[in-house]
């Protein structure tokens, strides 16, 4: 019997080849839509998920009271590790991390790599397996270090080969080598290709050893036999017995976190990581479900379209004997045989597509053919797409009574037509709501990247302050100032798009002592403003010729009015390492980090140490030149490093990263998504021409010119575009107007989004029923009549 059916499944898919081509097409697209976000899911939930002790490991976070509001962050003091470890019995493990990256030099061979700074019990916590070395000592002297199987291969051509030599770091400090560890695979948040010690960085730092600092990130890992869900609240106030500035104005606490939760959830809200990259998650997950819900939609229509051809055959069936219940088994067969050969063919659509959509991801996904579960997890979702599917045209065919059927007769109830026109509706409002998304997505990408910053980011280049550029700073800047195309240089601890530096104990006069506000501090050199076109509103720049030394101030706005001065130019401040001097200037408010946030408020302070960044300023069109000339200087003054620089638009581009592939893809799945929508106004199209054929054919015969009919036929189905609009308008508004809370900044929300999304949606509706309806309406009216 279930061979028969799926021979008959099978004659009848030849026989309507177009409509089984259309039906293959809605549902592979719809398919190949899903198995992509869902690979891309599958990726994001296993980032950090392969640690052996995941269940124990944790990330403490710093949540701080202040002025009536909760911040928090992963930034901890430097000793918390070593501190917790040592009081906590419930703590088995602990160890700081702090992202390094410098040059290492072995003979001839010279390379720049990113690494960390972690404590010794690092590697006994996370599963980063060892190729060579004892994993109890690998980093118990200073003068040790460990490296990747990548590193090891670079410097001495093999891991076994590393263990037991010497590389030079920083061109100063000679380190030993005595583990290598094996690459960091793409799966963790946590990336590096060497590790040093910690107690070396502190050594080399002695000003981050304090508790009042937030530098490293601390990792912990609990005994198998405590309990996390008591640990957590018995840690908020670890940090009074450490913080002397603890009260009412200012209360700082800590929480802790699965380690393995971090990379969905890195974003605090109300002190606590919640949100983050699984509001991508939930967000695709939903696409995925429309698609296909969609793609399930037009197999529903276009297989009751088909059902007109077919009412003889389900007759005989019936008269013969055939059940009900036998005939729902035969239609849920064929869409399940048609769901089977989307399948395949969406796994080939995949397959071509995968590299491109891992460009635009940042993934290396791969479809894992070789892994059973996959397999279970395609069969399933196969099955639940098939029974969506065919479970409607199943029920609505095999309800036909014999004799009607015997005769060729279909004709449907009011009710019946409506839920079809229904769910077209319901594929339009799913449509809509990506178009409107997409919109949105792609206007605040554009407004984040084009808002004025308070600074000019465009013919702006940094440069990493390595190895004797501290000491030759001097030098460089007076030889790259003479040459063309070079308009000015300075000096910043950070970088354009990154501070790093937080302070709550800073001193002014008449200062409440409960106040304690957190203020961003950079270090800059002279000519600062100028390079950075930063606007000065009140005083002056910092200038050797008003005889400023280190430590003079500039504040930005916001800074000024947390202070309270009434004219702040003058006023002494005083931060947490003593640096001591008046503010000289005011200058506006601009955006050294992303516009997720507000400006924060900021004092600038006037040092000429030359350590962090170089900023310098060229002039239009003479960029290369300009970089042909810094990176000559820098070979000259500073032969034992290589000549580094990075754009300033660009890496404030990169901010933006997840937006952009965010809005690369939401583009490609509305267009899927409005594709496949119109497939199944198609079927209803040629489903309601079908079935009004002799009514054509009469209102012709009485007059009705093609241009009439032509309007009535589509007029009917923009009416349900339009409803569909009227519908997906509120949702749409409510959906964007959540996701755009994400950023301090953001583009208008104007009418015309939503305007724009339904005329889209419109057009191409129109457009989609225009041929059927210009095909009934220019029929001849005498063979219409013989219909019936």
């Amino acid at each position: 019997m279930i061979r028969n059916y799926f021979i008959t499944a099978w004659r009848n898919l030849l026989r309507n080849k177009v409509f089984s081509l259309i039906n293959l097409s809605g549902l592979a697209l719809g398919l190949t839509c899903s198995l992509l976000i869902m690979l891309w899911i599958k990726d994001e939930r296993r980032v950090d998920g392969f640690h052996a002790n995941g269940q124990q490991l944790f990330n403490v976070y710093e949540r701080e009271y202040a002025e009536g509001e909760v911040g928090a962050t992963y930034a901890t003091p430097a000793l918390l590790a070593e501190e917790m470890k040592k009081t906590l019995p419930e703590v088995e493990y602990a160890s700081s991390y702090f992202l390094d990256q410098n040059i290492f030099r072995v003979g001839d061979k010279i390379f720049k790599q990113q690494g960390a700074w972690v404590s010794n019990d690092f590697l006994k916590m996370f599963s980063f397996p060892l190729l060579q070395g004892n994993i109890n000592n690998v980093l118990q002297d200073p003068a040790n270090i460990a490296i990747s199987r990548k590193m090891a291969v670079l410097l001495f051509g093999s891991p076994a080969e590393a263990i037991g030599k010497t590389v030079q770091y920083s061109n100063k400090e000679n380190l030993v080598v005595t583990a290598v560890f094996n690459d960091i695979p793409a799966n963790s948040s946590l990336q590096f290709d060497y590790l040093h010690n910690w107690q070396q960085f502190l050594h080399l730092h002695p000003a981050e050893a304090k508790w009042s600092g937030q530098i490293a990130q601390t990792f912990i890992q609990l005994r198998k036999n405590a309990n996390a869900a008591l640990f957590g609240p018995s840690i908020t106030k670890f940090l009074d017995k450490y913080y002397t500035t603890q009260g009412p104005g200012l209360r700082k606490e800590l929480g802790i976190q699965r380690f393995d939760e971090r990379y969905l959830r890195s974003k605090f809200s109300n002190g606590v990581p919640i949100e983050g990259r699984i509001e991508y998650v939930k967000l695709f997950s939903l696409v995925a479900i429309f698609i296909l819900l969609i793609a399930c939609i037009n197999f529903m229509n276009l297989s009751t379209v088909r059902a007109a051809k077919r009412t003889r055959e389900i007759g005989v069936r019936k008269v013969v004997g055939a059940e009900r219940g036998t005939l729902i088994l035969q239609f849920i067969g064929e869409a399940m045989l048609l769901v089977f050969f989307s399948i395949i063919l969406s796994l080939v659509l995949v397959q071509m597509l995968l590299p491109l959509f891992n460009h635009i991801t940042g993934k290396q996904i791969a479809l894992p053919v070789a892994q059973p579960v996959f397999w279970l997890q395609l069969i399933g979702l196969g099955l639940i797409t098939g029974f969506i599917a065919g479970s409607y045209p199943a029920l609505v065919l095999s309800s036909l009574r014999p004799v009607k059927a015997l005769k060729g007769v279909l004709r449907f109830s009011n009710s019946s037509v409506n839920f079809r026109k229904g769910l077209v509706v319901f594929q339009f409002v799913l449509s809509i709501l990506l178009i409107t998304g997409t919109i949105v997505i792609s206007k605040q990408v554009n407004f984040l990247q084009t808002r004025n910053l308070g600074y000019t980011k465009e013919n702006l280049v940094t440069i990493p302050i390595e190895g004797d550029l501290d000491r030759q700073y001097a030098v460089l800047k007076q030889k790259a100032l003479q040459q063309s195309g070079i308009k000015s240089m300075s000096l910043m601890t950070g970088s354009p798009t990154g501070i790093g530096n937080y302070q709550d104990s800073i001193i002014w006069e008449g200062k409440d002592p409960l106040y304690r506000p957190t203020m961003a501090v950079v270090s800059v050199g002279y000519d600062f403003i100028k390079t950075m076109g930063i606007q000065l509103l009140q005083g002056r720049d910092f200038s050797p010729a008003y005889g400023d030394k280190e430590n003079s101030f500039l504040v930005n706005e916001t800074a000024a009015q947390r202070f309270g001065f009434k004219s702040p130019l003058g006023q002494t401040l005083r931060l947490e390492g003593g640096e001591q001097g008046p503010i000289v200037g005011v200058v506006k408010d601009f955006h050294l980090s992303s516009l997720h946030d507000q400006v924060e408020p900021l004092i600038i302070n006037l040092s000429e140490k030359g350590w962090g960044t170089i900023v310098v300023r060229t002039e239009a069109g003479k960029t290369q030149q300009a970089l042909t000339l810094l990176g000559s200087l820098c070979k000259e003054l500073n032969p034992a490093f290589p000549f580094t620089y990075h754009f300033a638009d660009k890496e404030y581009e990169a901010l933006y990263k997840s937006e952009q592939m965010i809005g690369t893809l939401s583009k490609a799945f509305a267009f899927l998504a409005i594709l496949i929508s119109c497939l199944g106004l198609l079927g209803l199209a040629m489903f309601t021409a079908s079935q009004r054929t002799k009514e054509i054919g009469i209102r012709k015969v009485l007059g009705a010119s093609v241009a009439r009919v032509f309007v009535l036929l589509s007029g009917e189905f923009l009416k349900l575009v339009l409803v569909a609009f009227v519908i997906a308008v509120p949702f749409s508004w409510w959906l964007v107007h959540q996701w755009l809370d994400n950023y301090a900044y953001r583009t208008e929300l104007s009418w015309w989004i939503f305007a724009a999304a339904g005329t889209v949606a419109l057009l191409i509706a129109l457009l989609t029923v225009s041929a059927q309806a210009i095909k009934a309406a220019t029929a001849n009216p005498v063979k219409s009549l013989k219909t019936e």
